[in-house]
């Protein structure tokens, strides 16, 4: 029987773990989730979106507990409170659209014809969530999905493995039928052989442009609608004209928040050389600041990396730009907890270009290269010259210079003024390898659907 596990970054030791299931069970509860989608598709929606909202409201009362897991489990520290206020927000945000997303379009309604356009539920709904910010892209599909009309089965990464039996567990206490959610635990071989086998009709997968390839591969030939969310290696350009203050306190904010292990955390800055003196020691100023240490004491501000493996990768992305010349400016001897395993010191890094990893390759880690460009040209080149594209960060007082840059830019998103953040009224998507599809929004909607279209003729 293969066992998951969570090591925790708190302590290196094993903090929870579940038996993966076999392929024959898992098959089982994919047809238990099947055969109670029909029942649950057709209830008013109404009905669905109230029973999806009484999810979210039980799990807010266990904020008590879920804090100091997700510590336990990843690393955030428990001061910044979970993930509730994105997750609430999310959730309320589908909550309020759902009617008009999923209302038929009305094309004729004559005596003679009935012509509209109706939003199917798929079916069956796959969602593979991350560890990195587990509650809150999972809803990112959950709830529109169930909403939709879908059952959903839900596997969590195995460092945040506690996660999906706890949303699960909520959602089935608020009223939600136990088969129409369901949560899983299972290994990566099984996965595919899952996929392969049409078992789903919608797969969603957040995490590595790796991972993301094996899903397609998994997932060929069956014609399985797949959403995926990839890498990243999200930019920040700040122009002459930008609030400096506030430029720094948002990008490097965007950079450090969750140890930098944020999807559309700002992984590389651009910096007009008229400002860009003064933006390098304010960041630096800013980096220096953080306490890290245990996430469970409430003064500490910068927690452990999830892994230590993930920790690994930033150390040697940063070793590597030193020895091409760059310069590391926060001191390491504020750091004395970095331990060389998971807790690690943020670093801002000077006098880097686009030869290094750390400015190509995605970080994950609280580590952050800025560079001094001369005008927007050169910025747009830079910002461009990246296999990702989720987000973008422009930092200017001029909205139609953002809106001129912003769209010669190849990324999913462009912020003017702000960074690090998922509106749910926009779609959430990407572009090359930050992967395909989009969740959110009305657009998400019409992803976990699909349209059906009635001609009747009156006789």
């Amino acid at each position: 029987m293969t066992m998951i596990q969570c090591i925790s970054p708190v302590n290196g030791e094993v903090y929870a773990e579940r038996p993966a299931v076999d392929a024959a069970t898992a098959s089982a509860a994919v047809a238990r989730a099947r055969a109670a989608q029909r029942a649950w598709a057709k209830r008013p929606i109404e009905d669905r979106v109230k029973l999806v909202l009484a999810g979210v409201a039980r799990l807010n009362e266990m904020v008590d507990e879920v804090v100091p897991e997700l510590a336990w489990q990843m690393g955030r520290p428990v001061r910044y409170g979970g993930e509730f206020r994105g997750f609430n927000e999310r959730s309320n945000y589908v909550a309020s659209i759902a009617a008009d997303a999923l209302a038929p379009i009305i094309v004729e309604d004559s005596a003679s014809f009935e012509r509209r356009i109706e939003r199917v539920a798929h079916g069956v709904v796959f969602v593979i969530a991350p560890w990195n910010y587990p509650y809150m892209t999972a809803i990112n599909t959950v709830a529109p999905a169930l909403m939709a009309g879908n059952a959903v089965i839900l596997k969590h990464a195995s460092q945040t493995i506690l996660v999906g039996e706890r949303m699960v567990r909520a959602f089935v206490e608020a009223g939600v039928p136990e088969d129409v959610f369901q949560n899983i635990f299972l290994d990566h071989s099984t996965t595919s052989s899952l996929i392969a086998a049409k078992s789903f009709d919608f797969v969603n997968f957040t995490g590595s442009v790796e991972g993301g390839r094996s899903i397609e591969r998994a997932a060929a030939g069956t014609f399985t609608g797949l959403g995926l969310e990839l890498g990243g290696k999200d930019p920040g350009y700040v122009m002459e004209d930008a609030d400096l203050d506030a430029a720094v306190d948002t990008l490097m904010d965007g950079a450090m928040f969750n140890s930098g292990q944020c999807c559309c955390g700002i992984e590389r800055i651009y910096v007009n050389e008229n400002l860009y003196d003064d933006f390098v020691e304010k960041a630096v100023a800013f980096a220096s600041s953080y306490k890290l240490g245990n996430p469970l004491e409430q003064e500490t501000s910068l927690g452990p990396m999830a892994h230590k493996r993930f920790a690994a990768e930033v150390r040697a992305q940063t070793a590597e730009a030193v020895a091409k010349g760059a310069r590391a400016l926060v001191d390491p001897k504020l750091f004395p907890q970095d331990d060389g395993g998971a807790y690690l010191a943020p670093q801002v890094l000077v006098d880097v270009d686009h030869s290094m990893k750390v400015m190509t390759e995605e970080s994950f880690g609280p580590v952050v290269g800025i560079m001094k460009v001369k005008n927007d040209e050169e910025a747009l080149a830079l910002m461009n010259d990246c296999k990702y594209g989720l987000t973008v960060s422009l930092w200017t007082k001029d909205p139609e210079r953002a809106a001129r840059i912003g769209n010669e830019l190849e990324t999913g998103t462009v912020f003017m003024n702000r960074a690090d953040y998922l509106d749910p009224a926009l779609c959430w998507t990407g572009v090359k390898e930050t992967g395909r599809g989009g969740s959110l929004s009305v657009i998400g909607f019409q992803n976990l659907t699909r349209p059906k279209s009635y001609h009747l003729k009156k006789a």
